[in-house]
């Protein structure tokens, strides 16, 4: 490996940079559901056991970053600013609900999903990055290799015996290529699932929330 020409060399070190970004942003990435669905269920707890939306959002204050959370923020935030509108007169806010509050509570939620979105899908470009481009480097790095090679078996300065490791070494730049592209598309592909599932969970909890203030209304 130490007779690899710089090129290829150059190509083994890209690619071993590119699998420690990987496995890096796995890890982190991996944490952070963990993170997530620890938190989703702290809040799920607090949420379940409350008697009031209000005693929900001051329980929030104390709980750690969630989806769940996030979202009930923003659409608890936009009701009480709807409220305020309405100096909480009880008549008019089921009138104005009605007509156009729904949809001033659901800008709200959407800004939730928004940001944990963001959060969740960070550094997924870099893993799908890595993925389709890392096998075309390591195949450059083999062309490039078996091309040197060659040559100077058409010099006449070598022979096959001589060259044949060279070859081998370039053929290795292929191999390390796969190594960083095979895991960086399989987390790409698994976080995505989980990003769409979590999508699922936090609409279902959105309209959800949108009911339990239409019921509080209609009281």
């Amino acid at each position: 490996m130490l007779e690899a020409s710089l090129v290829v060399k150059a190509v083994l070190v890209s690619l071993v940079f590119a699998s420690v970004v990987c496995w890096a942003i796995v890890l982190k990435k991996k944490k952070l559901f963990s993170e997530f669905k620890e938190n989703s269920n702290d809040f799920l707890d607090v949420y379940k056991g409350a008697s009031s939306l209000k005693e929900v959002m001051e329980s929030c204050k104390n709980l750690p970053m969630s989806p769940y959370r996030s979202l009930f923020t923003n659409g608890y935030t936009e009701l009480t600013k709807l409220k305020e509108h309405l100096n909480d007169d009880r008549d008019r806010l089921e009138k104005h609900f009605s007509q156009y509050g729904l949809n001033i509570l659901e800008r709200g939620l959407k800004k939730g999903v928004h940001e944990v979105n963001v959060e969740l899908e960070k550094f997924l470009s870099t893993l799908a990055s890595i993925g389709s481009v890392s096998p075309f480097v390591g195949l450059f790095g083999t062309v490039w290799g078996i091309i040197g090679s060659f040559t100077g078996l058409a010099g006449g300065g070598a022979t096959i015996d001589a060259v044949a490791p060279g070859i081998a070494e370039a053929l290795v730049a292929t191999a390390v290529g796969l190594l960083a592209a095979i895991p960086a598309v399989w987390f790409y592909n698994k976080f995505n699932n989980e990003n769409a599932h979590i999508q699922s969970e936090m609409d279902s909890f959105g309209q959800e929330f949108l009911n339990v203030v239409e019921r509080s209304l209609a009281k």
